[in-house]
């Protein structure tokens, strides 16, 4: 959508649009309420970086992600970084902090920017900012999750299909009595519904649930562990949504005398280095976050150079990581 776009909409010239978005305080209330309906309308972001630039092309990749601090996300922000500064382009990072609100507004902000492209940690939900990024025309790559309607392009798997392989893997494993421990995470969320079906259709029953604030810190971990021991204690097996989680349950069982995973199982998810020097070592699910990485930055700089992507979604799979805690 372009400028022109809104002031037609709005029913006033291009010029008065462009007074009432950067000055508004230049027009009448009634020719503001018309041009701010417009740019809802259209989801008309302005070019912030219009006639300062020599070039229509920025060099710049912007990144959203939910967190970077001890995160899953740590080495596909790292190759994405690597892959866009060999071919002489920059990346910008912001954090959303797993806060929707936050990454409407980062967006907001990145998109009047007019990088080359934009890349996010996730599948951005309907509404106003998917709205203003669709508009926009800014390649955009949304990863670490499958949707039949991405924005753009989409390099992913499937949460679902992750929950039922942890789930069947704990069974084989000859587990009975499970529970799980969250962190605000919709994608968390999806991965744990697809373990409880599992679990229920093998007759296993419900699946104690453990929600915490944070999935960055051993201390959620541990103190969840304490929470299933009050409310199932006969658990056997427990899935977490982060590894941190899961390191922080398997500190606690080894505080309270209780072997893993000879008693108790333990699944984390990430595959973060350190999880596999543990003892015992952390059983986990492994996305290989450096492929994500490559694969977006490498097809942002095609669409940003005119190329044709010829495989614009990409399901990179996972595997289950067996090691010493399950």
């Amino acid at each position: 959508m372009t400028l022109q776009d809104v002031a037609k909409l709005a029913g006033v010239a291009p010029i008065t649009a462009s007074r009432a978005i950067n000055k508004p305080d230049s027009v009448s209330s009634e020719v503001l309420k018309k041009v701010q309906a417009a740019v809802e309308r259209t989801g008309y972001v302005p070019n912030r970086m219009a006639g300062s630039l020599a070039s229509s092309r920025s060099r710049m990749i912007a990144a959203i992600v939910p967190s970077t601090v001890m995160s899953v996300f740590m080495q596909t922000v790292e190759t994405l970084n690597n892959t866009l500064f060999d071919a002489g382009y920059q990346l910008m990072l912001g954090q959303s902090s797993y806060s929707v609100e936050r990454e409407e507004a980062l967006l907001e902000a990145v998109i009047g920017r007019r990088p080359d492209g934009i890349f996010l940690a996730g599948i951005l939900q309907p509404g106003r900012a998917r709205t203003r990024l669709m508009a926009s025309g800014i390649p955009v790559v949304e990863s670490w999750d499958l949707t039949q309607t991405p924005i753009d392009m989409l390099i992913g798997f499937s949460h679902l299909e992750i929950g039922r392989a942890v789930a069947k893997h704990l069974i084989d494993k000859g587990r009975k009595h499970f529970a799980i421990v969250l962190a605000g995470d919709e994608r968390a969320d999806r991965r744990a519904t697809a373990f409880q079906q599992v679990a229920r259709a093998q007759g296993l029953g419900e699946v104690f649930t453990v929600n915490v604030g944070d999935s960055r810190t051993l201390r959620s971990g541990r103190d969840s562990f304490i929470k299933i021991l009050q409310g199932a204690p006969q658990t056997d097996a427990i899935f977490c949504s982060s590894d941190l989680l899961a390191m922080g349950v398997v500190t606690e069982a080894k505080a309270r005398g209780i072997h893993v995973p000879k008693t108790l199982s333990v699944m984390g998810f990430g595959d973060v280095p350190f999880g596999a020097d543990m003892e015992p070592a952390l059983s986990t699910v492994r996305i290989n976050g450096g492929d994500i990485g490559r694969m977006a930055a490498e097809r942002l700089i095609d669409r940003a150079e005119g190329r044709k992507v010829d495989k614009p979604i990409v399901d990179v799979g996972f595997s289950i990581v067996a090691r010493g805690s399950a």
